[in-house]
């Protein structure tokens, strides 16, 4: 092609390239698309006698009529250039190729590709198929735009031509889509065997993360009925702190001084909440309490937490391979790291049988371990406890099991995902022990609701209870002299 000069380095051996088809044969790949560029081309004139005779409301319909055909074209077009890439590009050489020279030999693919298919795009449209043509070689295809938008938290796919975000904890459906449901297959594949995991037929559903650290689920046909479905969690690349959070309206000061003088000294907390409201980003804000000469383990089906101190081990959980083997639970990396010499514990998520080995590893001289459950309550937290460990398949009377479980944990923390998105630490209860067969509890602070704005945003204030801390004196000891004041509850003006 004239103009055109590929670069050999990136470029497959003629040998190993699809034979071209002639151009005006039947089974010319690029006919739908010449077709979808000519439909458009010609349209024009009927169109514009047709908008004279229509009224308002259809006038407004076309535009989008429009766009939604053009939307369409584009997509073929796009289809059409990954097949030439595929053809053309030498992957195996691309790896080490910059991405200046990366874009440069997609720019010159396509724009040949283009030529010999006889389609003109205006400069908007080829920068855009450049662009989406270069996230499908070197990233996650539509997807990719997404994950570079810093305000979106959350990506949500209902097949492939769906795909909601949420942000500042609302939902909202984008303009986004796969070309077909090929096309997301081909997308979660790259991801779960990035990681070597695997998702099909036999194997429906998968927990992985992408190379950024965002956590990734999906489920693929046929339980997924229209679609697969897939859900990213997006790794936030600013820490957020204590301090941060405070100033985002989670918790308060007095809030902050309690759990940092709770966490210094070793208190064994658990982290209780829905999805998506906040565990793990409270259980990372907590271990900035950590001293850096205590050395940490951490175990997670998902690698998420984000600890900031010096001596940090990470454990991660691996589902059985292809013949049911190799399986490695959760609960076998938490017997693992008692062998380890951890100070402390942190478990991601506790969900199943290993709620027995964490709780004797609070029990036993791993003091200031922390883990999350999911749970609406502090009160609803423990009932979680005593059904896990039911689940274990452990016969114990349910006087010994409270009394495992108010040895071992000090504080459950309860975080909330209000009504209005808002995400705020809505409790903070200490368990002081047992009362006969109940285990007591104490509440120490709390959000107070007071009602919703027009826009319904909710108005409320953290307050403390009254309550004096259960653990005052073990404070003081560990040199943290809490002022009286922070226990006393917020008075009405």
């Amino acid at each position: 092609m004239k103009g055109i000069v590929m670069f050999s380095k990136y470029k497959k051996p003629a040998a190993e390239q699809s034979a071209p088809t002639p151009r005006g044969t039947a089974n010319q790949p690029a006919k739908p698309a010449i077709a979808a560029v000519a439909a458009l081309a010609t349209d024009d004139a009927p169109r514009k006698s047709l908008m004279k005779s229509m009224n308002t409301r259809a006038a407004e319909v076309a535009p989008a009529d429009r766009d939604k055909k053009r939307k369409e074209r584009l997509g073929e077009i796009k289809l059409e250039l990954h097949k030439a890439l595929r053809d053309n590009l030498n992957l195996a050489a691309l790896e080490n190729a910059s991405e200046a020279d990366l874009r440069t030999e997609i720019n010159a693919i396509a724009t040949e590709t283009l030529e010999e298919m006889g389609i003109v795009l205006n400069r908007d449209e080829r920068t855009t198929l450049t662009q989406d043509l270069f996230f499908e070689v070197t990233g996650l295809g539509p997807l990719e735009t997404l994950l570079k938008d810093d305000t979106v938290n959350d990506i949500l796919v209902n097949g492939p031509q769906q795909i909601f975000v949420e942000r500042a904890g609302k939902l909202e459906l984008t303009d986004i889509t796969f070309k077909d449901e090929k096309h997301l297959l081909r997308i979660i594949d790259k991801i779960v065997s990035a990681v070597g995991r695997r998702v099909d037929e036999s194997n429906p559903y998968v927990d992985a993360r992408l190379a950024d650290g965002s956590r990734f689920n999906a489920m693929v046909g046929p339980i997924a009925v229209d679609g697969s479905l897939v859900s990213i969690r997006k790794f936030k690349k600013d820490k957020l702190g204590i301090d941060d959070l405070v100033r985002f309206g989670a918790f308060s000061e007095e809030m902050a001084a309690y759990l940092q003088a709770a966490v210094a000294t070793r208190l064994n907390v658990i982290v209780s909440g829905g999805t998506g409201s906040g565990k793990t980003t409270t259980l990372n804000a907590l271990s900035s309490f950590i001293a850096d000469d205590e050395r940490i383990l951490t175990i997670e089906d998902t690698a998420e937490l984000q600890l900031q101190q010096l001596h940090v081990g990470r454990m991660e959980s691996r589902p059985p391979n292809v013949e049911g083997k190799g399986a490695v639970s959760q609960r076998d990396c938490l017997k693992n790291a008692l062998r380890m010499r951890p100070d402390r514990i942190i478990v991601g998520e506790t969900r199943g049988e290993e709620v027995i080995d964490m709780l004797q590893a609070m029990n036993t001289g791993h003091d200031g371990s922390m883990t999350t459950i999911h749970a609406n309550s502090a009160r609803d937290g423990v009932s979680r406890l005593e059904n896990m460990i039911a689940m274990a398949g452990i016969e114990m009377p349910i006087k010994a099991m409270r009394s495992q479980i108010s040895s071992a944990v000090n504080l459950i923390v309860q975080a909330s995902r209000l009504q209005d998105g808002s995400r705020r630490m809505t409790s903070i209860t200490e368990i002081t022990g047992m009362e006969g067969d109940v285990i007591s509890m104490q509440e120490i602070f709390k959000f107070q609701r007071v009602g919703l704005t027009p826009d319904n945003k909710i108005i409320g204030h953290f307050t403390a209870t009254g309550v004096r801390s259960h653990f005052s004196d073990r404070f003081k000891l560990w040199g943290y002299d809490l002022p009286a004041q922070i226990f006393e509850p917020l008075v009405a003006e």
